[in-house]
C-alpha cells in the first residue's frame, strides 16, 4: 500500500511528464499522436490518483480522530504520515509547544537540538515534502531561473573546467582542441586544448516571517500566504541575481555584471530613450546561429510600447518586426520578435539603459542548487508577542559558462549570448 507522500509523488511525477511532453511541441513542429496519447496517459493518471489520495487522507483522519486507548500516545506508526499541509503542521507545532501533553508525534522526528519530547531548544524542522513543493513553485515564479542550465551541488563549492574559447577559428575554438582531415597511411596530427576554472559558491537566500496565534488559528489564509508569498519572493530574488547579481557573497554573478555581455552601441542621431529596428537587427546578428533556437528578449515593460512601431522596408514592401501576442497567428502569451519570445521582467533597467533589452539565452547560465529548501521554525524568537518565526532558506549559485564574447571563424563582429543595447 502506497503511502500518501508516494501517491503525491506519482501525481507530481504524471504532472511532470505530461509538461515535458508537451514542451515539445512548437508552431514548426507540432506533437505527434503519440505524443499527446502519451500526455492524455498521465493526465489520466493524476486523476485517478486524486481518489487514492482522498481515500489514503481519509483513513488517516479517521484513525487520527479515534478515541485514544490511554491517555500515552500511541504511534501507531504515525510518525511516517506525511501531513496533509504546511498549515496542518503549523497548528501541530503551536498545540504541542502550548501542551506538551498533546504533542503530535510525527514533530518528535523534526525537533532540533539535543531533545526530542521537549521543546527548550524552540524549533521544529519543517516536512520536507513542503520544501520541495516551494521549490518547485520559486521556479516557476521565477521568469529567467527556469531557463538556465540547472546544476545540483553536492558541497558549498563547485570548480568546473571550462575551455579558454576566444575565437570560432581553426586552433582557438574549443580551447584549441582541433581536428584534422588525414589520408590513408598519413600520421596523425595532435592538439592540446587549454582550460580555465569555473568556480560556483553558494550563498544563502533567506526569508523570515512571523506568524501570529491568530493567523495560526485560521491556518487556511497562512498556508495561502505561505504558497503565494515564499515562492514568489524567492523566485523574484534569484532572477534579479541572475541579471544583476556582483557575485561570491551577494548571490550568484549576474551578467550584468559579468564579462561575457556584449553591448550594441546604438545608432548615430539616435534619440535618447528610443529602441529602432536597427538595434534590434544587430543585437540578432550578435547572437551565434546555433544558440537562437533557445534565445529570447527580455525587456523592461516600458519599452513594449515603442516595439509594436519596429519596421523594416518601405512602401508595400514594409515588415513588422514585433508580432504582439493574439495578433497575425501569434495565440501565446509573449511578443515574439524574428521568432523569438518577448519577456517582460522587473529586473531590466529603465528605458533607455543597457539592461533595458537583453537577447539572451540562459541555457550558457549555469544555475547551483545545493540541497533543497532549508524550513525551519522556532517559538522563542517573538515569544512575548505570540508570535512564531519561520524561515526559509535556498542555497544557490550562478554565473555565465561564457568568460568574454568571442570572434567567430570568419568575420570580425563579437558574438555571445547575452546581446545588450548601450545606454542611448
Amino acid at each position: 500500500m502506497f503511502t500518501i507522500s508516494q501517491l503525491r509523488q506519482q501525481k507530481a511525477d504524471a504532472i511532470a511528464r505530461a509538461k515535458a511532453i508537451n514542451a515539445l511541441g512548437t508552431e514548426t513542429t507540432p506533437l505527434t499522436d503519440e505524443q499527446k496519447k502519451d500526455i492524455d496517459v498521465s493526465l489520466a493518471l493524476s486523476a485517478s490518483l486524486d481518489g487514492d489520495i482522498a481515500r489514503a487522507q481519509a483513513l488517516l483522519d479517521a484513525e487520527r480522530t479515534a478515541p485514544a486507548v490511554t491517555a500515552t500516545v500511541v504511534k501507531n506508526n504515525e510518525e511516517d504520515r506525511p501531513w496533509a499541509s504546511l498549515a496542518e503542521q503549523m497548528v501541530a507545532i503551536r498545540t504541542g509547544v502550548n501542551n506538551p501533553r498533546a504533542m503530535d508525534v510525527r514533530l518528535l522526528a523534526a525537533a532540533q537540538g539535543g531533545s526530542e519530547a521537549i521543546d527548550a531548544d524552540g524549533g521544529f524542522l519543517i516536512a520536507p515534502e513542503f520544501s520541495a513543493e516551494i521549490i518547485r513553485r520559486t521556479f516557476a515564479a521565477g521568469v529567467v531561473a527556469g531557463d538556465c542550465r540547472q546544476m545540483p551541488m553536492a558541497s558549498n563549492r563547485l570548480v568546473m573546467n571550462g575551455a579558454n574559447d576566444a575565437s570560432r577559428a581553426d586552433g582557438a575554438r574549443n580551447g584549441g582542441l582541433q581536428s584534422f582531415w588525414t589520408h590513408e597511411a598519413n600520421l596523425y596530427t595532435k592538439s592540446k586544448p587549454t582550460f580555465r576554472q569555473i568556480a560556483l559558491q553558494v550563498d544563502k537566500l533567506t526569508v523570515l516571517t512571523y506568524a501570529t496565534d491568530e493567523q495560526l488559528d485560521d491556518s487556511g489564509a497562512w498556508q495561502a500566504y505561505v504558497d503565494d508569498v515564499v515562492p514568489d519572493e524567492l523566485g523574484f530574488k534569484t532572477d534579479d541575481a541572475i541579471f544583476n547579481g556582483p557575485g561570491v557573497g551577494g548571490g550568484p554573478l549576474g551578467i550584468n555584471n559579468s564579462a561575457s555581455i556584449l553591448a550594441i552601441a546604438k545608432e548615430s542621431a539616435q534619440a535618447a530613450a528610443t529602441i529602432v529596428a536597427k538595434n534590434i537587427q544587430k543585437m540578432y546578428a550578435r547572437m551565434p546561429a546555433y544558440l537562437r533556437a533557445g534565445a529570447k528578449w527580455y525587456v523592461n515593460q516600458d519599452i513594449e510600447d515603442q516595439l509594436w512601431d519596429l519596421t523594416r522596408g518601405s512602401g508595400t514592401a514594409v515588415e513588422l518586426l514585433y508580432t504582439p501576442p493574439g495578433l497575425r497567428g501569434n495565440m501565446t502569451s509573449y511578443g515574439v520578435i524574428m521568432g523569438c519570445p518577448v519577456i517582460p521582467i522587473e529586473q531590466a533597467q529603465t528605458l533607455g539603459t543597457q539592461g533595458d533589452i537583453t537577447f539572451a539565452n540562459f541555457n550558457q547560465y549555469i544555475l547551483g542548487r545545493k540541497g533543497g529548501l532549508k524550513q525551519d521554525t522556532s517559538i522563542h524568537v517573538a515569544f512575548l508577542t505570540g508570535e512564531q518565526a519561520f524561515r526559509w532558506q535556498l542555497r544557490v549559485a550562478g554565473e555565465s559558462l561564457w568568460d568574454k564574447p568571442v570572434t567567430p571563424k570568419n568575420g570580425t563582429n563579437l558574438q555571445s549570448p547575452f546581446i545588450q543595447l548601450a545606454t542611448r
